[in-house]
């Protein structure tokens, strides 16, 4: 197994990581009919396999890039986007601040999975522009 396979799936298993932690994160946001202090405690575990999992993603993805000598199809630069809409709008939704109403938390969850589908779709689909 090459150096270029390693990454891809490094990459890849970071990404299911951040996928079961986001689905367990959001749980609360989802069931709870008013967010209060106790239901944004997440465990510090938790924030940190995210963090971990996105750092993962972000250097794994580096490396690819760099391998491929930084040789980018035009949907690149959307998949770029989309991942700072995904964190921006999670970074919303999971923010320990009381004066953040659960409609605006769950907004962000919803933004910021579309975001997250939407860069799997182009990963998947490969779409060419011009």
């Amino acid at each position: 197994m090459g150096m270029n396979e390693v990454m891809q799936v490094l990459h890849i298993i970071a990404l299911i990581i951040f996928c079961v932690v986001l689905i367990i994160r959001a749980k609360p946001l989802l069931v709870n009919h008013q967010v209060t202090a106790f239901s944004l405690n997440t465990p510090k575990s938790l924030v940190g396999f995210q963090h971990l999992a996105l750092t993962i993603v972000v250097l794994t993805g580096m490396v690819l890039l760099y391998q491929k000598q930084f040789q980018m199809q035009s949907w690149f630069y959307a998949k770029i986007i989309l991942f700072l809409v995904m964190l921006s709008a999670f970074a919303k939704a999971f923010k320990k601040d009381t004066t953040i109403m659960l409609i605006q938390r769950r907004a962000g969850l919803v933004i910021g999975s579309v975001a997250f589908i939407s860069i799997l779709g182009l990963v998947w689909l490969k779409p060419v522009f011009g």
